[in-house]
């Protein structure tokens, strides 16, 4: 759990009477490579902070499956608008690198929020966080060339030759061809 709790640091010190309070609410645990962590049209009810290995949120278009984002090691993934809604989600939660993952029951630790308001106070920072990261993608598909933001992917990870390209293009909004040809004029 220590990993978990230095991403947490990152953000807001938590007391140790909120760090032992939080340990009653995960469990760990580990997702073979290609399993699905969260099927589309579940609720989601769990925070997942990834210890290891690579998620991805993704839904179908079309019938197209397109990629949302990407969850690397020590980051957290969730189906936020399923999480803060109560409704079932139009999009899953796959395992791309088999994932050895730190479960958040979500219910609970909203519990946690009266009795520890530094918990409180840890997760509305990282959700503040995380609104940012999905209002700067946005922006960045609006004014970004795809290249451009193919070089921000490559700049923000060090996993993406573990990624099948039709994942990192449908994340780019673009065909693997096009993906292709600028992988091919940056090298």
């Amino acid at each position: 759990m220590e990993s978990l709790f230095r991403f947490f640091n990152q953000y807001h010190k938590i007391s140790n009477a909120s760090q032992n309070a939080l340990l009653e609410v995960i469990h760990e645990t580990h997702v073979a490579k290609n399993e699905l962590l969260q099927k589309i049209g579940v609720t989601c009810k769990t925070i997942y902070f990834i210890k290891s290995g690579i998620a991805r949120i993704f839904y179908y278009k079309d019938g197209i499956d397109i990629t949302e984002s990407f969850a690397f090691e020590n980051h957290l993934i969730a189906r936020v608008e399923s999480l803060f809604t109560g409704k079932p989600s139009l999009k899953g939660i796959h395992i791309l690198e088999s994932a050895d993952i730190i479960a958040i029951d979500a219910n609970r630790l909203f519990k946690l929020y009266d009795s520890h308001h530094d918990i409180e106070r840890l997760f509305r920072i990282i959700f503040e966080q995380a609104y940012v990261e999905t209002v700067n993608r946005i922006e960045s598909i609006q004014f970004h060339t795809a290249e451009e933001r193919y070089k921000n992917l490559l700049f923000e990870t060090n996993y993406l030759q573990q990624i099948p390209l039709k994942y990192i293009a449908s994340y780019l909004g673009i065909t693997q061809v096009s993906l292709s040809r600028i992988r091919a004029g940056i090298k």
